[in-house]
Parts: structure tokens; sequence; C-alpha cells
């Protein structure tokens, strides 16, 4: 097992993360706090409409819509990774007027496997706040022969290589999740990267694919209608909404756990006020009762904490990951 001291995050990098939410909690200026937002907001998520990542996107951009009074528009950009999305991003003005859904994938592993992406997580962007932690679940198609984790191994064994598992993309969260599944097992599945949870989905439920990972928004619907079956979840302990599907860890595999997380990134360099507002805002939404009800009936964990808060997180999950992606082998499609 590799230390995970030898991928943390670096110090100047963290230090600068940390920097700019003490600027924004001890600096803010007046004028420019109450100057923004005066226009529309765009918020780019890097899938294709259908997934978690949008889903939790939309909630929570009514909200801010409510409380803000301008319009937090979505703008879908699959594919690539998410690594065109961020170069878009790149490519926008640092003043808060454009935000972008991150997640383990863009923060977490595209640094690892895109290194000549034209851009630096940890030095171009800054944290705003971690917005949720989603369940990973694991399912199958309806007519797939396997009921649980166990029959599901033995099944796959039975067949290496001749079953796929799809995902929103190279570095999704559904991708990580399945290799480190794979590792855990010793079981070989193809991997079938889609352009986002939508289309992936489609053609599970279609039967075409036969295994996928996602979070609980994207398949709870599926799994209630039995056109998915759901063999375990990713998380440390069972979930509220499926109490009788075990972990993977109680199917045998001690201390594994995987969750998906969204939060909101802005370009480095947007005013620390700026950042300082829409943490504060985006807390205020935890707090509203639509947004307490949804994340209950998907067994999500609201964010909402300060910058430096999600800077930490996000350097943990930097170095809990990369040793995943390297014994994984995960490379772009």
């Amino acid at each position: 097992m590799s230390n995970p001291d030898d991928f943390a995050l670096p110090r100047r990098d963290c230090l600068k993360w940390l920097g700019a939410a003490g600027l924004a909690a001890t600096g803010i200026n007046g004028h420019a706090q109450s100057a923004w937002p005066n226009k529309p907001i765009r918020w780019i998520v890097p899938f294709a409409p259908g997934g978690t990542s949008s889903i939790v996107a939309r909630t929570i951009a009514t909200e801010l819509t409510k409380q803000l009074g301008v319009s937090f528009i979505i703008d879908n950009k699959g594919g690539g990774g998410g690594v065109p999305a961020m170069q878009e991003m790149m490519r926008t003005p640092a003043d808060g007027y454009t935000i972008v859904m991150s997640h383990i994938g863009l923060m977490a592993v595209n640094p690892l496997i895109y290194p000549d992406s034209g851009y630096d997580v940890n030095k171009d962007f800054v944290p705003v706040t971690l917005l949720s932690r989603v369940p990973s679940l694991f399912v199958v198609h309806k007519d797939v022969p396997v009921t649980d984790l166990k029959s599901l191994i033995a099944y796959v064994k039975a067949r290496p290589g001749q079953l796929n598992y799809a995902s929103a993309g190279n570095a999704s969260a559904g991708h990580l999740a399945m290799e480190a599944l794979k590792l855990a097992t010793g079981m070989f599945i193809t991997h079938i990267p889609y352009r986002g949870t939508g289309p992936a989905l489609n053609d599970v439920l279609a039967g075409r694919i036969q295994l996928f990972s996602a979070g609980t928004p994207a398949l709870l619907p599926h799994i209630k209608s039995g056109a998915l079956r759901c063999l375990a979840t990713g998380t440390s302990e069972r979930i509220p909404v499926l109490p009788d599907v075990p972990t993977v860890a109680e199917s045998g595999f001690k201390d594994f756990e995987t969750v998906q997380w969204y939060g909101i990134t802005a370009r480095a360099g947007t005013p620390p006020e700026i950042i300082l507002k829409l943490q504060q805002e985006c807390a205020k939404v935890m707090k509203s009762p639509e947004v307490i009800a949804k994340y209950a009936a998907e067994s999500a964990i609201p964010g909402g904490g300060p910058s430096s808060e999600y800077a930490a997180f996000i350097a943990k999950e930097q170095a809990r990951w990369k040793e995943v992606v390297i014994k994984g082998q995960i490379k772009p499609g």
C-alpha cells in the first residue's frame, strides 16, 4: 500500500487555497459583495444531461436562483473526461459569473491521466464549497442472473472478459468505483465509456450493457421500478433508501468504500468576497426544506462548508485515488 503522503497536495498549493479562503473570511469588500451577482451565472457541468451531476446542479441552482434573484444557467459540456469543460472555464473571466461543477474525476484523477490538459486544478482554480456526497451503487440489468455481489463475482469469473460495464466517461465517479471494485474482487469486466451518465444508463436499461455504477439520484427510480437490480452499495454502512442492500464491505471486502461527490469550483483570481458569498449562499441552500427532503430521499450527505474545508477534502481525495489510477491502469479513452 502506498503512503498517501507521497501523493499529497503540494504544500504551496494547499496554502494558496487556504489563504484564499482566509482572505474571503476576513477581507470582505462590502461594495463588491453587494454588487455580485447582478446578472445570470453560468454553471458548467462537465457531463451530458441525465446524470447525478446534472441532478445535483439543478437542485442547487433552483434554490440559489431564489435566494440571489439571478438565474443559475446549467450548461452541460460532456466528453473528454471533463477536460474540455475545464479548458473552457479557463477562457472565462475570474469574476464569479461562470462556475464549474467539480467532482472526483475533475479534481482528483484528471491531473494524473491528462497531464497535458493545459491547466493545473491546484493552481488555476479555487474550491468554493462541497455540495454533496452521494452513495455509489453497483447495479446490473434485471436479466443478469445474479442477486448479490458474491453471485456476480462467480458469474463474471465463469465468463472472463465477456461482461461489460458502462460509465459516464473516463475518470468519472462510476468508472473509478467500478475499477476499485474490480481491484478488490479480481473480476475481469470490460469498460465501455460514454459521454455522460444519461447515455450510459440508456444502454444499461436496454440490456446492451450488463453492469453500471452511479449515484442514487440517477439510479433509484430504475431500481424501484425493477429495471435494474442493486447488488451492493459503496458506502461504509447501509443506506436508508435501500436498507436491504448490503455494502461491498459487508459482502466480504473489508474497508471498501467509494462515494461520489460534487462541489463548486471557480477560476483562480475570483475575488475572495465572491467566493465567500457563494459559499455562504450554498450553506443556506443546504438548510432549505426542498434540499433537505431531496437529499434525504437519496441518502445524500449535504455539504456547504467553507472553501478551506473543500480544499482539504480534495487534497485527501487526490492522495487516495492515485493508487487506484495506477493499479487499475486508468488512462484516457
